[in-house]
C-alpha cells in the first residue's frame, strides 16, 4: 500500500484488518472510530452527547498523531443509530470544529459496532 500508517495510543487501536488512519497525498483518511474509551478499551456510559464527545476526542488524537488536527479536517460521515440524536450529536460537533466548517453527511443506520449510538469517519489535509 502506497501510504503512511497512522497510529496512536491515545485512541482505540484498530480491532480488525484496517489503520486508525492513512496518510496519502497530502490527507490523511481517518478511520471511523465508536466511542471507546482508549484506556479501558469499553463502550462510554451515557447518551449521545457522551459518546459523540468520546468519538470526537479519539478523532482529535489520530488527526494530531498524523501531525494534522480539526481545523484542517474537509470532510466526515456521521453514522447515527437514530436520527432523533441528531441535534444533540450537531450540538456536540459544533463545539469541537468550531467556526471550520467541513463538508459533512449524516445518515441513519440500522445498527452500529457494539451497539453504539454513534460513528463518525474523517478525512482531512496533512499540516
Amino acid at each position: 500500500m502506497s501510504g503512511k500508517i497512522v497510529s496512536t495510543d491515545d485512541a482505540p487501536g484498530a480491532i480488525g484488518p484496517y489503520s486508525q488512519a492513512v496518510m496519502a497525498n497530502g490527507f490523511v483518511f481517518l478511520s471511523g472510530q465508536i466511542p471507546l474509551d482508549p484506556a479501558t478499551g469499553q463502550i462510554v456510559e451515557g447518551g449521545i452527547a457522551d459518546q459523540t464527545r468520546r468519538v470526537l476526542e479519539n478523532l482529535k488524537a489520530v488527526v494530531e498523531a498524523a501531525g494534522s488536527g480539526l481545523d484542517k479536517v474537509v470532510k466526515t460521515t456521521v453514522y447515527l443509530s437514530d436520527m432523533n440524536n441528531f441535534a444533540e450529536m450537531n450540538g456536540i460537533y459544533a463545539e469541537y470544529l468550531g467556526d471550520h466548517r467541513p463538508a459533512r453527511a449524516t445518515v441513519e443506520v440500522a445498527r452500529l459496532p457494539k451497539d453504539v449510538l454513534i460513528e463518525i469517519d474523517m478525512i482531512a489535509m496533512c499540516r
